[in-house]
């Protein structure tokens, strides 16, 4: 057992300050190409979105793959996703027609899709301020740390919770918290901004999508909430790293709200978005680790006798 002691990170009081940023403002073009030919603006902003928004698509493999990640799931998610069926069963039933009948007027053949996105918008508005915060988020934390360890992040999560170090397996590894963790601050700003952006979906042709990609750049913003809790950065730096990934978090947070969307799964993506964004944050630490070390350019592959490469569990 190897029980870690740190200060513990400061409460996110900036929560307010992220969720009421403009998405597209903050954006950042990357740092140039060592190629002396710089890199098209348009087709550097189309590669980065790709990257990230590939993050949550590629979580669903990556936590299929893992089985030691099902009990998680099936112990606490699976009834609560028998519920979220029942939610979204109710609303179809009683609530889908009449919205469906309203939205014919403005928008003609579209109108269903808007109607849908409707009903799966209250579902989920539901879902979220009934369950999602007290019974998911523990779950979310314990896919997050482990995914780390399987690619030898251990350094990172050590110093907040106790780990079992002789474990057969990364999930059983994890032992109590030994510093506050929370995957995503739960406040009810999130709630109202969904309530809020709802009537988007009333807007004919391009409502739905907006709808979409702003509720989802709020999302993405609390993508790596984790991981700059397990580094102990302040609001001042949480904010910085917020505004130089914006682009990306913008279509990582837009992929995962669209597997939100989806009636019955949408607990089941929490996770595998969740195991996609551990992913994404250990790409970044490779390339931020291999560049301290004197690794050259991205991807090099990061030395094994660096502090961290103890535990692998076929990550790839």
């Amino acid at each position: 057992m190897v029980p870690s002691t740190s200060n513990k990170p400061n409460d996110d009081d900036c929560l307010k300050d992220l969720f009421l940023t403009d998405p597209w403002k903050d954006m950042k073009r990357t740092r140039e190409s060592n190629s002396p030919v710089k890199e098209i603006r348009p087709t550097n902003y189309l590669r980065r979105g790709l990257r990230a928004a590939a993050f949550p698509l590629r979580g669903i493999w990556y936590f299929l793959r893992r089985r030691p990640f099902y009990p998680l799931f099936v112990g606490r998610l699976l009834p609560l996703s028998i519920i979220s069926f029942l939610v979204y069963f109710i609303l179809f039933t009683f609530a889908f027609l009449p919205q469906f009948a309203f939205l014919a007027i403005f928008h003609g053949w579209g109108a269903w899709i808007n109607a849908v996105v409707l009903v799966l918008g209250e579902g989920l508005v539901i879902t979220q301020g009934l369950f999602e915060a007290f019974f998911v988020d523990e779950i979310r934390v314990d896919i997050f740390d482990a995914t780390l360890i399987n690619f030898d992040l251990i350094d990172l999560v050590a110093p907040h919770r106790v780990l079992f170090l002789d474990a057969p397996n990364s999930v059983k590894m994890l032992g109590k918290p030994t510093s506050r963790a929370e995957y995503t601050p739960w406040s009810i700003i999130q709630i109202v901004e969904l309530i809020v952006f709802l009537p988007l979906n009333l807007v004919p042709y391009v409502g739905t999508p907006a709808f979409i990609i702003i509720t989802g750049a709020r999302l993405g913003k609390l993508a790596h909430h984790r991981w700059y809790k397990l580094r102990g950065l302040d609001r001042k730096q949480t904010k910085k790293e917020i505004r130089d990934r914006t682009w990306e978090y913008t279509w990582f947070g837009t992929v995962a709200m669209i597997l939100e969307l989806v009636p019955i799964l949408s607990f089941f993506f929490l996770l595998t978005s969740t195991a996609g964004s551990a992913m994404w944050v250990a790409e970044i630490e490779k390339k931020k680790r291999a560049a301290e070390a004197g690794g050259g350019s991205d991807g090099e592959p990061v030395n094994a006798e660096q502090p961290g490469a103890v535990f692998h569990d076929d990550p790839v």
